[in-house]
């Protein structure tokens, strides 16, 4: 009972200071105009190991579940985002940019870092070998971060795909890199015993059976929710699908994020229809799970073990992998024709370096024990806590120059961001005492369907519809002798035109309407919210934002 109160209850106490004070910086930082991850990653150094340390390792480590929930539900949403058509039309600009991106980076930080290194150990062999590793290492980009900016931002277009087309395959290719370098860095230290062959073997089962397994979960899953309309029992499943691939990759040793981004990819595209809903359930469950993933990438962090060794190699690293990203990208862009908003903004959003990277130099440390091996991880480390910190303003910066911000809003988020004035028409307004030939005058006059009735001082006091007035003269023979006042409904409520457009629809919904008279501070009728204007107006807007991101490129 004791190690419960003092273990498990701590921790919970501590998700729940981690979850309010993540969201807390996040809002910050985006009222700073930050990406709200940066503020989620500061608030992690400063309770974590370089600040207050209220997280110590042995937390962060009882938490890594967490960190692999986040890393499913990301690679399952960006899986989600890669259709085939989108594949079709950028499949050779994708393997250019990715090909060559990757490839630079690993071939600029080898060469630097081999010769840095060869400077301060005057050992040829270990020099080589720590710049191959590093060199490989450095091609890896973290998906998480820039993904979340784009999400953060509803951003669309060529941009857009290409960067989600490239983190989601950036793993295969820093695998592939990093079986060669550690081959021949095997070689080079007297590990002989790994040879490149079993390297290459090692990757393909774990990339290809990760594809096959993540393919297989999503083709289970669209089978599984196809009886069910509920959505409760539709995200029960989707997480239930997360957590098993979680289980299953760590179990056979396979690659996490791959397998989740097949499952997506296999939901989006071999059934669609169920999946917009399973997408969109995730989506809203998903933001505590990236709050403490991005908290806990912070809090991992310790800038206080740097030595002047580290703190040089990383500049160097960071130099060389900046500058081989870079060139790659941009060359890789011109070569495949890509749009000319990828040429000049990829760069910047291939700056980010977290889970992937660090998850290799833990395996370089292992592998290669001892000085190198300590190295490599503090290097990475180190220069991780850069780019996290760098890398989505970055991103930010990029999206915003290219044109992409808010082109792929939906009719939810432009309800939160609307207000009733925003949504409602001017409608010319009816007098209680006007007679049935002036109201029928009125409506042909006119195309509203719904008029406002006021009194002599302007006050509303009901609305005429065109179903009232069928009903009138159906039900009346003296319907030629009824005046306004008399044929006009009463409204159950009216809204101010600064009313938040969700409580305007949540009033609609309340007294089962599906209009509402918008009324300034004197009750006199200033227009009227009709919820299917609104919803023509809304999808008119997607429309118009999506032939933009469809211009770009």
């Amino acid at each position: 009972m004791t190690d419960i109160l003092t273990g498990h209850f701590n921790i919970i106490l501590l998700l729940g200071l981690v979850l309010s004070l993540g969201t807390l910086g996040g809002r910050l930082f985006q009222f700073l105009k930050i990406p709200q991850v940066v503020g989620y990653i500061a608030i992690g150094i400063l309770i974590g190991q370089s600040g207050l340390r209220l997280i110590d390792v042995n937390i962060v480590g009882e938490l890594k579940y967490f960190s692999s929930f986040a890393l499913a539900v990301i690679g399952f949403l960006i899986g989600g985002e890669l259709k085939i058509k989108v594949l079709k039309k950028y499949g050779k600009q994708f393997a250019w940019i990715l090909f060559l991106e990757a490839f630079m980076a690993f071939l600029v930080v080898s060469i630097i870092i081999s010769i840095a290194a060869w400077f301060f150990f005057k050992d040829l062999n270990l020099a080589i070998s720590l710049g191959l590793l590093l060199g490989a290492v450095s091609s890896a980009t973290a998906p998480a971060a820039t993904t979340d900016v784009l999400w953060e931002n509803k951003t669309r277009g060529p941009l857009t795909s290409t960067v989600l087309g490239l983190v989601a395959m950036d793993d295969g290719v820093a695998l592939l890199l990093f079986a060669v370098a550690t081959s021949i860095a095997g070689v080079l230290t007297g590990n002989a015993d790994i040879s490149l062959g079993m390297s290459l073997l090692s990757l393909v089962y774990e990339v290809g059976v990760a594809i096959l397994l993540g393919s297989f979960m999503g083709w289970g899953l669209s089978k599984l929710i196809r009886g069910y309309i509920d959505e409760d029992k539709i995200l029960v499943f989707s997480i239930g699908a997360l957590l098993l691939i979680i289980g299953l990759t760590q179990m056979l040793e396979l690659d996490m994020i791959l397998c989740a981004m097949s499952m997506g990819f296999f939901m989006s595209n071999f059934s669609p229809k169920r999946s917009k809903v399973l997408f969109k359930l995730v989506e809203k469950f998903a933001p505590p799970i990236y709050v403490l993933f991005f908290v806990l990438v912070g809090a991992k962090l310790n800038i206080w073990n740097v030595t002047g060794l580290v703190a040089v190699l990383a500049l160097l690293f960071l130099i060389g992998r900046t500058s081989g990203k870079f060139l790659g990208a941009t060359l890789g862009a011109r070569i495949s024709h890509a749009p000319e908003s990828v040429r000049k903004y990829l760069p910047f959003c291939l700056l980010s370096q977290a889970g992937v990277a660090v998850g290799l130099s833990i395996v370089a440390g292992e592998t290669f024990q001892g000085p190198m091996g300590n190295i490599i991880v503090m290097v990475v480390t180190t220069s991780t806590f850069v780019v996290q910190i760098l890398g989505p303003p970055a991103v930010k910066y990029a999206v915003q120059k290219a044109g992409e911000v808010g082109l792929n809003i939906t009719e939810e988020d432009l309800l939160r961001q609307s207000r009733a004035s925003d949504m409602m028409h001017p409608v010319p307004s009816i007098r209680e005492n006007q007679s049935i030939t002036d109201v029928l005058a009125h409506f042909s006059k006119y195309d509203n369907l719904i008029y406002p009735v006021v009194t002599r001082e302007d006050s509303l006091i009901g609305v005429i519809t065109i179903d009232n007035l069928k009903d009138t003269f159906m039900a009346s023979e003296l319907s030629g002798l009824l005046l306004a006042h008399d044929i006009s409904v009463t409204v159950p409520c009216s809204c101010s035109e600064d009313m938040a457009a969700e409580d305007v629809y949540q009033l609609m919904k309340k007294h089962n309407i599906d209009y509402i008279p918008v009324t300034d501070k004197n009750n006199h009728t200033v227009g009227i919210v009709e919820k299917r204007i609104a919803q023509k107006l809304f999808s008119l807007k997607i429309m118009e934002r999506r032939q933009k991101a469809e211009a770009l490129g």
